[in-house]
């Protein structure tokens, strides 16, 4: 229809303006495109039907941002990942479940140039000298591409949208029940050490959101990461991120310096564990961290490895009374069959047995049907 035509090309000169005036196209965000021409279409398109609207929206934020098909996807709230495989095979995660999305490029050149203006934004290269980029976006989601010759097939990458939920959101997806939710929030004021533990993919870092959203507004709080994914709401927050040069075991010895009341620590594997224990032991209480493990006592096995290999004299009977001393809580998460995401076991850090550390569930998740059975005895 010619008038919607001529709307679109009013709607990309009004975004074109509004933008250049008002912000950096470093800051320039799905979520803001949709506002802007949300409101120009309300004023100048009020005659359009809802699947018209959207279409020229989606149609003016590619052009502007330069993400192509993607935009949509990017700026659908159920589209928790994006995968392009190649021009024709783009796959999203839709609330955990993957599909085929009937979105398509042209051609390597144009997944090119959505790559290259995502990596222009945030002053990143990605050649053939440098074929793989890794960088946060401003909204907190992460991409990760390469590209050929280490892509033998042309350009991939895959987006991680940052998703913030509120605990009652983790609720409506069944990843914990209210019971645990309370339970979580009363460990968290009362300042017990908290691990959250899985695989990749199992929605560990989503979970730490949610329970840093329990840290008192009063409170300064250090994240340390090695890639920018937590967003606390908290005004007294310092952000760290590691880099090349720059360690997480550098910044956690670092953040002890800071007089941080928390220090909240992403993806913990390797020997900054060795800091992060001692600031626990020594004052740090109610802080935070996620690891890869598949049970707590795996996390436990695999925390005494690293230690005993960084500090090497020191007894097996010491390190394990530091992390008996150190850790509270043990939050264990999955990623079940279906794709959703659970808390399956909540398990409580007793304390050291002679040279054995004693472990207590408190909460285990018996099936994959939010069938949670309440097991303090």
């Amino acid at each position: 229809m010619s008038f919607v035509s001529g709307l679109g090309a009013r709607l990309y000169q009004f975004l074109t303006d509004e933008l250049n005036q008002s912000v950096n196209q470093g800051e320039v965000t799905a979520s803001l495109i949709e506002e802007l021409a949300g409101g120009f279409l309300d004023r100048e398109g009020n005659y359009l039907t809802f699947a018209q609207k959207k279409q020229l929206i989606n149609e003016a934020a590619s052009k502007v941002i330069g993400y192509g098909p993607l935009f949509p996807y990017l700026s659908d709230p159920h589209v928790n990942e994006i995968m392009v495989n190649g021009p024709k095979d783009v796959y999203i995660n839709v609330n955990g479940n993957f599909e085929k999305a009937p979105a398509c490029f042209r051609n390597d050149a144009q997944v090119m140039h959505v790559i290259d203006t995502m990596a222009s934004q945030y002053g990143l290269r990605i050649d053939e000298s440098s074929p793989i980029m890794d960088a946060a976006l401003s909204d907190g989601s992460h991409i990760h591409a390469i590209i050929p010759p280490l892509a033998r097939y042309g350009p991939v990458m895959t987006i991680r949208k940052f998703i913030k939920p509120a605990i009652n959101d983790l609720i409506r997806m069944g990843t914990l029940n209210e019971v645990m939710a309370d339970f979580l929030k009363t460990a968290v004021e009362a300042k017990r050490n908290i691990f959250v533990i899985g695989e990749a993919g199992s929605g560990k870092t989503t979970t730490l959101n949610a329970l840093s959203s329990f840290i008192p507004e009063n409170e300064r709080i250090v994240t340390i990461e090695d890639s920018a994914e937590l967003n606390l709401t908290q005004d007294h927050v310092v952000s760290l991120e590691a880099n090349s040069r720059v360690s997480i075991y550098d910044l956690v010895q670092s953040s002890a310096r800071m007089c941080p009341d928390r220090i909240v620590v992403s993806d913990v594997q390797g020997s900054e564990i060795v800091p992060m224990l001692q600031a626990m032991n020594t004052g740090q209480i109610g802080s935070l961290g996620t690891g890869y493990a598949g049970t707590p006592r795996e996390l436990l096995a695999e925390f005494e490895m690293v230690v005993l290999k960084t500090e090497p004299h020191l007894s097996i009977r010491a390190i394990r009374e530091q992390l008996a001393g150190a850790l509270d809580l043990i939050v264990q998460q999955t990623r079940m069959k279906d794709g959703t995401r659970k808390i399956t076991r909540i398990t409580e850090v007793q304390g050291l047995d002679r040279d054995t550390i004693v472990l207590r569930d408190i909460f285990t998740c018996q099936d994959q049907q939010d069938n949670y059975q309440y097991c303090v005895r």
